[in-house]
This record gives C-alpha cells, sequence and structure tokens, in this order.
C-alpha cells in the first residue's frame, strides 16, 4: 500500500485544546501515535506500558494513554501511543475503525465505510 498523510487533531481529555498534526496513515499500526510532548502538553496521562514490535523488529516497552482524536469530522476517543520526539505522528487501525474510516490505497485518502450490525444468530 502507498503512503501518505492526513491532517488529524489530537484533542486533551476534555475535549477542550486540540493540537493539529499530519499524521501518515499506518493500517499496520494498530495504535495512533503522536510525540510524547505533544500528549503531555495536553494533559494525556499513560495509563499502562506495553511492549510493541516495530516494522524494523525491535521491541520497545512504550506508554499508552486515551484521549480525543479528529479526523475528517469525526471525534473519537481512542488509544495513543507516546511515541519519542520527532517521530511523525501515525494514525493506526484502532482509530480509523472507530471513525468508521477505511483507506483508497489508489486514490491514498480515506473514506467512509459503513458500519455492519450482526444479528445475535450469525
Amino acid at each position: 500500500m502507498g503512503q501518505f498523510h492526513v491532517s488529524v487533531a489530537i484533542g486533551d481529555p476534555a475535549g477542550d485544546n486540540w493540537v493539529e498534526l499530519e499524521a501518515l496513515v499506518d493500517t499496520g499500526a494498530s495504535i495512533t501515535s503522536a510525540p510524547a510532548s505533544v500528549l503531555r502538553q495536553l494533559g494525556v496521562s499513560p495509563q499502562t506500558r506495553r511492549r510493541f514490535r516495530f516494522g524494523q523488529g525491535e521491541t520497545r516497552s512504550m506508554d499508552v494513554g486515551r484521549t480525543w482524536l479528529r479526523v475528517q469530522d469525526e471525534e473519537i476517543w481512542t488509544q495513543v501511543l507516546f511515541n519519542e520526539e520527532g517521530t511523525t505522528p501515525l494514525l493506526g487501525a484502532l482509530a480509523l475503525e472507530d471513525a468508521y474510516l477505511g483507506v483508497d490505497p489508489v486514490a491514498q485518502i480515506l473514506v467512509p465505510v459503513d458500519g455492519m450490525m450482526m444479528r445475535a444468530d450469525d
């Protein structure tokens, strides 16, 4: 899949203050990430620490919290990874799913997807 960037905004836990970022769309990443200083500036607190394996094979323990994310007029409460300074923010698969957005790799855009309701006996 080709890589592309989209504008996102990360909000504080109350949803009052927002920081605009350009994020790389990365469906291979589970969790959306941003530099730790941006998250701390917004008052986002780490809630847990988890191990993550990166594309280069490196494994690291990193802080994870929850806060608001705005992408294409959708505001969602999602997990965020406290990443190192100078790293490119990533828009991960969990946030895309929560916002009901998919990826059109040819046009390099995010597209709305319909939610699907299942019957209990399906």
